[in-house]
């Protein structure tokens, strides 16, 4: 196998895109929209995006992924585009990788489209963990596409992830069987030290939620598809300095920042990676530490670009991630941004009745920011849940807890534990979960 990563050299390598509409199979995006999602991650990484092209078929071809008949005709086009490198919008196995490179030849390259995902966060990557997330995610991608045809580890793992160490190989011939497993050792004992390094910055987090948590400030997490104004929306509110740029994946690790809101409550509000479609698995198994900054909040500001053509695709894509990582329940406000390019944002909301209870804002030009405030602190602060629990008095922390932030309608003394029956904030409804006699007589039922 060739070498798979994108080129860091000064002059912009030449891309053509390939895409597959599948029969019968349900997508988040059109087979023409996915390719310009596909050339806009191209275009963040760094190439030219020179042309496209997409096939429809029931299923991929057991060899070349697409049709032999369209891998010529590809060919031919790209050839005479003088393209550098082909980017097929699915992920290939390695056989696909094999055959469709010795179809194209040895002046063009082949990657997929999580190669390039991989490769953009490795861009963007800033701290440790970042860090040793993404190279998790590449070195198990690298794994099982090792063959032959790819010379010593120490070739494009010397330097780490991203650039100096990507998931690529180079156009020589490899030195043999042998060497291939000591490759293949060697990068198992890597990924095996990596795991360990992630789950000790997982734990050091689980410290720190915990400490959070005791605190009693209430945590709010922005998420949204990638490019939706997440952290634009984040600098808007706590005045904080975090890089925006139109493009895709601008930021990768989360930032926290304090938010003092009126009546002198406060809140901590963090931006997370944006989400996109076809998220790699093991990139998202790779950033389960981070990912677990969403679950385990207690607000979610989901933000999305009420201008693009495909908002509600956008939107339905973030909850079937949200869905994945098992944070679907967390309680959420959806934000319609970028409303100064939008003519008539009413009519929008009638025609996605998904969106009739948005509050709709513009991060950019500080439009509609109050309302959203107000909107927080009724959700965090002034919407009071019913509940009746029954605690052991050795959770003093609790009964204090219910006293301090909960109305209280009544309460009995039992041997070892106390009865409460009235309302908690809604934020404060995880704390009392395993107390809640309402659910437990609902899970019986």
């Amino acid at each position: 196998m060739k070498n798979n990563t994108i080129s860091t050299q000064m002059k912009k390598e030449r891309a053509f895109l390939v895409g597959v509409d599948f029969e019968q199979q349900s997508k988040v995006l059109s087979v023409e929209d996915s390719l310009e999602e596909l050339a806009l991650l191209a275009t963040t990484a760094g190439l030219k995006v020179i042309g496209s092209d997409f096939q429809r078929l029931s299923k991929p071809n057991p060899s070349t992924f697409i049709g032999s008949g369209k891998v010529q005709e590809i060919k031919a086009v790209s050839e005479s585009l003088h393209a550098d490198i082909i980017i097929f919008d699915e992920e290939l196995s390695p056989r696909h990788f094999r055959e469709l490179e010795e179809a194209f030849g040895q002046n063009i390259r082949v990657i997929d489209r999580t190669t390039l995902i991989l490769d953009i966060f490795a861009q963007h990557a800033q701290t440790r963990e970042g860090k040793l997330q993404v190279e998790l995610a590449q070195y198990e991608y690298l794994l099982p596409r090792l063959t032959r045809a790819w010379t010593h580890l120490a070739r494009q793992a010397g330097g780490g992830a991203g650039r100096s160490g990507s998931v690529g190989g180079v156009g020589l011939r490899g030195p043999g069987e042998t060497q291939l497993e000591v490759d293949r050792r060697k990068i198992r004992e890597k990924i095996t030290r990596l795991k360990s390094d992630i789950e000790k910055v997982r734990q050091h987090r689980q410290r720190y939620r915990a400490n959070r948590k005791r605190s009693l400030i209430p945590v709010v997490t922005l998420v949204g598809y990638t490019n939706a104004g997440k952290s634009t929306l984040l600098n808007n509110l706590t005045h904080a300095d975090v890089y925006v740029a139109d493009q895709l994946f601008a930021t990768l690790d989360p930032t926290t920042r304090r938010l003092e809101l009126a009546g002198g409550n406060a809140l901590l509000l963090t931006d997370t990676v944006g989400f996109i479609q076809k998220l790699p698995t093991n990139l998202v198994a790779a950033f389960r530490a981070t990912l677990e900054e969403i679950s385990d909040s207690d607000l979610l500001l989901h933000i999305v670009d009420v201008n693009h053509p495909n908002a509600i695709q956008q939107w339905r894509s973030v909850l079937d991630t949200l869905q994945e990582i098992e944070a679907d329940h967390i309680p959420m406000i959806t934000i319609l941004n970028k409303i100064d390019k939008t003519e008539d944002i009413e009519e929008i909301k009638k025609q996605y009745p998904e969106f009739s209870n948005a509050v709709t804002i513009s991060a950019k030009n500080s439009i509609g920011i109050d309302q959203l405030l107000l909107r927080i602190k009724r959700e965090l602060f002034e919407t009071f849940i019913p509940i009746s629990v029954t605690i052991p008095y050795k959770n003093g922390t609790l009964i204090s807890l219910f006293h301090e932030f909960g109305k209280i309608d009544h309460i009995e003394n039992n041997v070892g534990t106390v009865k409460i029956t009235g309302s908690i904030p809604g934020r404060l409804l995880a704390e009392f979960e395993k107390f809640n006699q309402q659910q437990k007589s609902r899970d019986t039922e």
